[in-house]
């Protein structure tokens, strides 16, 4: 899952050949809508496993659960809740970044929302824009502006899932663990006497509670200061040098996290090695940002801290895999 901003070089085209490609809001209208058909389907079952004291993915059934959607469509308004928190998370995270950039005055793509068959039922979002970004302060505050914003929604709709969640006696089958960044760590910590949470109980979480984990992995996967990712972009504001070296730092850390921790990291690894993940050079005309402005890349760090976790899925390594093929 990405929500990155793509920065494209642009060379021999001119202004009016550009303008000539005309925007085209039905595709992302389309796109918006079955993205929204996906993660329904997605969080109906999810839906439906809380409302029977089960784990979001206790069997093999409920990872890909689209043939027993398709017969249970009566269900479907149960997972909107699902469904509308991880899109509010997502379009919020990408307008951060539309604004910011037209504040700016750079020229930019709607956001493209990507459905697929996947434990959230989308593969993120993508916006592009269209024009050069010609200064740091422009390209730190597009870069920040889109996960601080998303962060923020998912921190809400966070608190508002736990507090939908409930605690159960015997902790219910898994067959998969969703682990908790230090943020879902926290938060019983936090809130657990408003809500009469008990620390050390098993905890039922809601498909809310859910969609607001997958919401807070997106952002810490796109805070990684890589490539074209929104970490990345930070990182080339502040120093292009930089950005490259700690781009294959990031690399190899996430090659050893893929062996070790959780096969996506593998995933990410080619993500980043495409061509197009490169960062173009990006002319600046000011020196760095203003003081204030420069306040986004420790937010962004410190959010990035918040919502990382080296490994989402339990016994989901390279290592894992083999070994379960060898038995």
């Amino acid at each position: 899952m990405a929500t990155p901003v793509m920065l494209h070089e642009r060379r021999g085209a001119s202004a009016s050949s550009r303008q000539a490609k005309a925007e085209r809001p039905w595709i992302q209208a389309a796109l918006l809508l079955l993205t929204l058909f996906s993660t329904t389907m997605v969080g109906m079952r999810y839906m439906v496993n809380f409302q029977q004291g089960k784990f979001p993915l206790s069997s093999d059934a409920d990872v890909f659960p689209f043939r027993w959607v398709c017969a249970n469509m009566s269900h479907f308004a149960l997972g909107l809740p699902f469904s509308l928190t991880l899109l509010g998370i997502l379009l919020t995270h990408e307008f951060g970044h539309y604004f910011a950039c037209r504040a700016y005055g750079i020229r930019v793509s709607m956001p493209y929302l990507i459905p697929a068959p996947s434990l959230s039922g989308t593969a993120g979002a993508v916006i592009r824009l269209k024009s050069r970004v010609h200064s740091r302060a422009a390209l730190l505050s597009i870069g920040a502006v889109g996960p601080i914003a998303g962060f923020f929604v998912a921190l809400v709709m966070a608190c508002i899932g736990l507090a939908l969640s409930r605690q159960v006696p015997v902790e219910p089958h898994k067959l998969v663990t969703f682990q908790s960044p230090l943020l879902f760590k926290l938060l019983p910590h936090l809130l657990g006497n408003s809500l009469s949470l008990r620390i050390d109980a098993p905890l039922l979480w809601h498909p809310v509670f859910i969609a607001s984990w997958i919401g807070i992995l997106i952002t810490s996967l796109n805070l990684l200061p890589a490539g074209q990712l929104d970490g990345g972009h930070i990182l080339y504001s502040l120093s292009p040098r930089l950005h490259r070296s700690i781009t294959y730092v990031v690399m190899a850390a996430l090659v050893y996290l893929g062996v070790m921790h959780w096969l996506g990291w593998l995933l990410w690894v080619g993500l980043l090695s495409l061509p197009g993940m490169r960062h173009p050079a990006v002319r600046y005309t000011d020196p760095l940002p203003h003081p204030k402005l420069l306040l986004l890349a420790p937010v962004a760090l410190l959010i990035l801290i918040l919502t990382a976790t080296p490994e989402p899925f339990t016994k989901s390594s390279l290592l894992d895999i083999i070994a379960r093929i060898r038995h």
